[in-house]
């Protein structure tokens, strides 16, 4: 008889499962405003019958100039997670530790361990750290990231995972420009365009990056790794227009995640602060959650557990519009 499949099992993300889209998907923490009208756009007038240039030139150049880097330090990935996956076996050997923060993105600590690496949330030594700000699943400061970085030993990599600093809603990044010249940055912006359908990412690398790192990237990489749909999106990304329409929309999430907010605490939930578009919350019972959210989720209504990320008993909520965070009010009272 034919078992669960171990890795589906054993990785939980949100989004759609396998009875398909939730009519009212609060486990992700896409921008609830999207699509973006001009990447949305973009991907219509994508040529999906022609390979991109392998080398992504174009491409690069406009993202470098939308960062003020050199082309050289961009490098195009798959998706954030396979730019985790890649970063990871580059500097994966024998008896090597990757340090994750305590809460944090699950493929952190899952490549570590494909490669046989050690993971820690301690101060240490380490081959590899990662950091996210604002955080996952949490939407916080990551505490005392400037000393880590100043105390980091040369040539060991901290990789900021930025997937969320365009969907900041309120505090400010615990580091300035020059020391985020220090760091490789992860983006991947179909989280903030709405569009996280289309798999895209790319990292821009220190000023003063290991050289032999970046060869072990591009040998890591493989061919084509971004379609002509990512690569019209990271483009559009860079383009005026949907930077115009991010900021408009951030101002439209700050109401709807204070609306939701509330009406979390008015169903008896903890809502832990958050300075991003999606907040955590420990409802009255969590010892019935799973129960809880199965029942929500037959009645069109989903949450992400926060069990994979070290947090029992909660759950996180993406910000999402008035009519959604209605019907959770409705599906609550009737679970």
């Amino acid at each position: 008889m034919a078992g669960a499949d171990p890795v589906q099992a054993a990785r939980v993300h949100g989004g759609p499962d396998a009875k398909g889209p939730a009519a009212h998907d609060f486990s992700t923490n896409a921008n609830a405003c999207g699509p973006c009208p001009a990447a949305l756009q973009a991907l219509q007038f994508a040529d999906p019958t022609r390979y991109p240039d392998p080398g992504y030139g174009v491409l690069r150049e406009q993202l470098a100039a939308f960062h003020g880097v050199v082309p050289a330090r961009v490098l195009v990935a798959a998706s954030a997670s396979e730019f985790i996956m890649r970063i990871t076996a580059a500097v994966a050997r024998p008896g090597a530790f990757v340090q994750v923060p305590a809460h944090a993105y699950g493929d952190y600590a899952w490549a570590a361990q494909a490669q046989g690496m050690a993971v820690r949330s301690a101060d240490g030594p380490a081959q590899l750290l990662w950091a996210c700000e604002p955080s996952s699943p949490l939407g916080q400061a990551h505490a005392g990231l400037a000393a880590q970085l100043k105390a980091l030993a040369p040539q060991v990599p901290l990789v900021l995972d930025c997937a969320y600093a365009p969907l900041r809603l309120a505090g400010q990044a615990s580091l300035d420009g020059a020391q985020r010249q220090q760091v490789w940055q992860l983006w991947s912006p179909n989280k903030a365009l709405g569009l996280t359908g289309v798999r895209a990412a790319y990292a821009v690398a220190p000023l003063q990056a290991d050289p032999q790192l970046l060869a072990r990237l591009a040998q890591l990489a493989p061919s084509w790794p971004v379609g002509s749909h990512g690569v019209a999106m990271l483009q559009a990304w860079t383009d005026r227009a949907a930077q115009d329409w991010l900021a408009a929309s951030l101002a439209r999430l700050r109401v709807w995640k204070a609306r939701q907010a509330l009406l979390c605490s008015d169903l008896g939930w903890q809502v832990l602060d958050s300075d991003a578009n999606f907040f955590c919350a420990r409802p009255p019972e969590p010892a019935r959650l799973a129960e809880d959210l199965a029942r929500l989720r037959a009645q069109g209504v989903q949450l992400r557990d926060c069990a994979s990320f070290g947090l029992p008993g909660h759950v996180r909520l993406g910000a999402l519009a008035p009519a959604h965070q209605d019907a959770l009010a409705q599906a609550w009272a009737r679970r």
